[in-house]
Formats: structure tokens, sequence, C-alpha cells
């Protein structure tokens, strides 16, 4: 079970990562503009589109998920992933059709932001119901893991694709490979989520759902919700700056080649990933509320050396990088299994995709483009690292009041 929800979330992550790293190129293909920043911006303003659309799909697919079980809307989600992934690979570019192209870019990037806000959240309270309560860290964490692996497995793709085709090929064609790729990948995934069994505490005789469970997590569980959502500023924020912004920054702003730039970012991803897995064990030993709170001391001490490090080149940005990541693989590697300790399991899928997609709303696509528009504003490549500081605060302020659930059995009421 638990490694249905570390491939699911793989195959899905490894679709919505693309979008982001190949943003630079999707810029020329589908909007028009003299200057390329703003072309940039354009394409960034679309990649935060589909987080807009997070918070009403967490509580759309937490409805479902509640009501009806985890296992069928985890299903539909890595479909909707596969369809909107593999529609991005076949779209006709401006040059050919105009701003039809761009309005079908939007749509497919909406639909991925749908299925984005129902996959983890779900992947979490399915594998937290299936974890005995002394290991619940450990494999809440492999989630996360499988999404930031998601992500490596793109970089990584988009690496080796840019490195043998050449960068010429991939601005003209090699750009659709990593979406046509998502089909297949996505049908792999389904028949892995329809292999599943119903988690026993969603189908225990016990168990009652209701009739709305987002009422009830409005009515009973607000402040769950607010605690939720603030951790999860941060845990965007650092997500988003560390892989999608900095690779942009590097290229933009310092000046490094997109080759180099990719394999930095693979082996930042890959240091990440590799540790995520540890985070969540640690919590198991020493408390969830540690971790998160040692992640966001990091992240208000640390981003302003790490950017000022970046224009060194070689293996000092590289090691800033990973310093950048491994914040969020602190956060990563905790929070699902905080937040599924938080809520009963009759609003525990609905609790999180909410809390966890207003987060993303608010902090994670818009990340790039804040961050993008704050240096061409200003002129100073140190704004990003204020903008993550100041995302730490919030978090920190959720963190702080925050109860520790370290060692508990899941919630039934």
């Amino acid at each position: 079970m638990v490694a249905a929800g570390f491939i699911g979330s793989l195959l899905e992550y490894f679709d919505f990562g693309a979008y982001g790293y190949l943003a630079v190129i999707i810029a020329g293909h589908f909007f028009v503009s003299e200057d390329p920043t703003s072309a940039l911006l354009a394409t960034l303003l679309t990649f935060a589109a589909a987080f807009l659309l997070r918070p009403i799909g967490g509580v759309i697919f937490g409805h479902f998920g509640d009501k009806y079980g985890r296992k069928k809307v985890l299903a539909f989600t890595i479909f909707l992933m596969a369809i909107a992934s593999g529609m991005i690979g076949v779209l006709p570019t401006y040059a050919a059709i105009g701003v039809g192209a761009t309005a079908l870019l939007v749509l497919a990037r909406c639909a991925q932001g749908l299925a984005a806000s129902g996959e983890v959240s779900g992947a979490a309270a399915f594998v937290a119901e299936f974890s005995p309560d002394n290991r619940r860290g450990f494999m809440c964490s492999t989630v996360q893991t499988g999404a930031l692996g998601g992500a490596l497995m793109a970089s990584l793709f988009i690496t080796f694709l840019n490195t043998v085709l050449g960068e010429q090929a991939m601005q003209d064609w090699g750009w659709r490979i990593p979406f046509l790729a998502a089909i297949p990948l996505g049908l792999f995934g389904l028949w892995i989520r329809s292999q599943l069994q119903e988690t026993p505490r969603f189908v225990a005789p016990e168990e009652e759902t209701v009739a709305n469970p987002m009422k009830e997590l409005f009515r009973s569980h607000r402040h769950a919700l607010a605690i939720c959502l603030g951790l999860s500023i941060l845990l965007f924020s650092a997500y988003y700056v560390a892989y999608v912004y900095v690779p942009l920054h590097l290229q933009t702003v310092v000046g490094m080649s997109s080759t180099t730039t990719f394999w930095f970012n693979s082996i930042t991803l890959a240091v990440a990933t590799v540790c995520m897995p540890f985070f969540g064990m640690l919590s198991d030993r020493i408390g969830r509320k540690p971790v998160f709170l040692g992640a966001t001391v990091a992240a208000l001490v640390l981003p302003i050396p790490a950017f000022v490090l970046f224009e060194q080149g070689g293996v000092i940005t590289l090691v800033s990088m990973v310093v950048l990541g491994l914040i969020d693989s602190a956060l990563m590697g905790v929070a699902f299994s905080a937040f599924t300790e938080m809520f009963p399991t009759r609003v525990r899928y609905s609790g999180i995709a909410l809390g966890f997609n207003l987060g993303a709303a608010l902090a994670g696509g818009f990340s790039p483009l804040i961050c993008t528009w704050l240096v061409q504003q200003t002129d100073n490549s140190l704004t990003p690292a204020y903008f993550l500081m100041a995302t730490a605060l919030i978090t920190l302020a959720a963190a702080v009041p925050m109860r520790e659930t370290v060692g508990s059995t899941l919630k039934d009421a």
C-alpha cells in the first residue's frame, strides 16, 4: 500500500514538474513578446493559474474521498493528470493558431492543478490509515518522497533530452516528449491504483461517513485546518523557490547554461529525495513539531547566504541549492504524518486537501512568478530570499502553537 502511494505520487509529479522545468522554452512557443522576461512572466502566471484551482479541487476530491473512499478518487486523479499532461504535448503553438494556443495551455494547466489537488492529500490519508502509530512519520514521508521523486525524474529526463538532443532541438520539438510520456506513465499508475484495497479505517464497521465532510470540517476542526494551512505555506514556497525558481534564476540572472542548471537541479532533487524518509523517521523519534521548527528557523537564516553564493558558480552554487532543497525536504518529510494526525477519519481527506491546497494556492505556484517579478522590479537578486523568509515567518506562527501528535492513534471522532 505504501508503494502504491509512492508510485502514484511519483508519476503525477513527473507530469506536474515538467512544466516548471520547461517554462523558459514554453514561454517562446505560447506567449509572444519582444521582452523575454515578460514572456517568462506570462508563462509563470499560467503555471500559477493551476494553483488557484487547487483549493476548489481539494474541496471536491476531499468530499468524495471522505464520503465514498480514498481508492476511487486516487484512481481518477492520476487519470486526469495523464490526460492534461498529454494534451500539452500535442498543443499547437502560438505561431500556428495564435491566442487559441495560449488558451488551450491554460486549460491543460488548470486540469493538472485539479488533479494535483486530490493526489498527495488522498495518498497521505490512504498511507496513514495503513500505518502503525510508531512509524507513521516514515511511512507518510514516502508519499512526499514519491512527489519529489517525480520532480527528480522529470528533471533527469529533461536533462537527458537536453544533453542528447541539444538545446536547439529541445527548443523546436524535444520539449513535447516529457508531456507525451505522461500518457503511458499515467496508464501504468492507473493500473496500480485499480489494484488497491480501501483503507481499513474507512471501511471499519464503527466508522460512519458524514453527509457533508466540508461542513463538518469547518464546524468542528477549524483550528486544525488553520494550522495545516500555516504549516503548508513555507513548504510550498520553499519547494517552488528551490526547485522551480532557482533554476530559472541561475539561467536568467546568473547566466548559467540550461544544461548545467538542469544537472545541478537534478542533484539537489536527488539529495532531498534520499534524505526525506530520514526526516520522517526523525519525526517518529523526536516529534513532528521539532522538525517543523528546525526547518522553519533554517528558512529564516539560510536563504540570503544561499542567494549570495549562487553568483559564485560551480560547487558553491550546487551546495547552496542543496541547502535550500534540504529545508524543504525536512518540511515535506514530516508534513503528512502531522496533518493526518490532526483530523479524524471522516474528514481527514477533506482537511488535508483543503489546508494543503490553500497553502499551494497562496504560496506555491505564485512563488516563481513573485520572485521573477521582484528581481525585475528591484534589480536586486536577493529579493527571492526575502520572500522565502517572509513565508517562513507565517509557518513559524503556525508551528509554535501546534500540538505534538507523534505516536498517537489516528482519530476516529
